[in-house]
């Protein structure tokens, strides 16, 4: 196994610049401390360099499964360059850039039949896990969203990163502009049409999601497919032309018809599911009447700061404490922490 988080950094960077810690205390494993990952951007375009770097003994490769990453325990498991496992399996391979100067590489390798459960397509999450014959006991195929929060900074990024290149590149197999199927080019970065010469380039969305507070309350909602005792924050995708503050107080009046005034950009958080960025936001409610677009959300409802308290420490009969890992969770931490101001 690679655990990135043990590797001793390259000379030029001081280890505690790193923040290599197994968890995140704040919950945000790649808010403020990312950019770990060097994407080397200017290595794309050379095929030549980019396989003399695959072919590095210090090369290794995040596989996934169906948009599963591997795991061991609480980390990713990286395949050394040369893994018997990335001979057998056809997939698409893209460079990711290079962790601590060892070049990173991701593979689709979908085509395997790992045993285990297959993935039941629940609408929010799926627990399953795949284990390979080929891979060490304990070493499985599993969804990202469970375990962000026990992912380093660097490692959430190169999972979060090969997530979402690999659900684009699936979903994006045919030219916008003439119908023609597209071709990858520059180490899986774009994909370029061979009939209109048109190229393409990895998407990602933008999605607003606030913390809406006036004075000691808190407002959240449910969505209509959550279990019925999870809350969160709203939440929703920016439309063209809009600013960031334009779509908290559109979305937020029409999911729950309440008015938002002074509105604030705190942090932002990568959300490969399959390509989102979330924009953490805190807003000032102006009104507090609710009335909930039932298409939207199934409820919505203010709490105070002293109940949120209770929610975070499980004690809440109807409100489960937030997923660790999400932003969501992150901005209600901060905010009963007085961190928001």
């Amino acid at each position: 196994m690679t655990d990135l988080s043990r590797r001793t950094p390259i000379p030029e960077v001081a280890p505690d610049a790193w923040g290599w810690g197994r968890t995140d205390p704040s919950g945000l494993a790649f808010a403020e401390r990312s950019g770990l990952l060097e994407r080397a951007a200017h290595l794309r375009a050379d095929p030549e360099r980019v396989a003399t770097l695959r072919r590095r003994k210090d090369t290794h490769v995040l596989a996934l499964w169906r948009g599963r990453p591997l795991f061991e325990g609480g980390a990713l498991h990286l395949l050394p360059h040369d893994h018997p496992l990335l001979d057998e399996a056809e997939g698409l391979e893209l460079f990711l850039g290079c962790a601590q100067g060892r070049p990173v590489f991701a593979r689709d390798v979908s085509a395997l039949e790992p045993d285990g459960d297959r993935p039941s397509g629940a609408a929010f999450f799926d627990p399953s896990e795949q284990h390979h014959p080929g891979l060490p006991h304990g070493v499985v195929f599993a969804e990202l969203r469970g375990r962000l929060a026990v992912l380093t900074p660097l490692e959430a990024e190169i999972a979060a990163t090969a997530r979402a290149m690999l659900e684009w590149h699936r979903t994006h197999g045919f030219c916008a502009a003439c119908g023609v199927k597209s071709d990858p080019e520059e180490a899986g970065w774009q994909r370029r049409c061979p009939a209109c010469e048109r190229r393409h380039f990895p998407r990602t969305d933008p999605v607003v999601i606030m913390l809406i507070t006036r004075g000691n309350e808190l407002l959240l909602g449910r969505g209509p497919h959550w279990p019925e005792t999870m809350y969160s924050a709203l939440a929703g995708f920016m439309e063209p032309g809009e600013t960031l503050e334009a779509a908290v107080r559109r979305e937020v009046f029409e999911e729950a018809g309440v008015r938002v005034g002074p509105v604030r950009f705190i942090a932002s958080q990568p959300w490969p599911f399959p390509a989102s960025l979330m924009l953490g936001c805190h807003g000032i409610a102006t009104t507090t009447e609710i009335t909930i677009d039932p298409v939207e959300i199934a409820d919505a409802r203010w709490i105070s700061r002293e109940r949120l308290v209770r929610v975070m420490a499980g004690r809440d009969p109807e409100i489960s404490p937030p997923r660790t890992g999400a932003i969501a969770g992150w901005l209600m931490r901060e905010w009963l922490a007085d961190r928001l101001d």
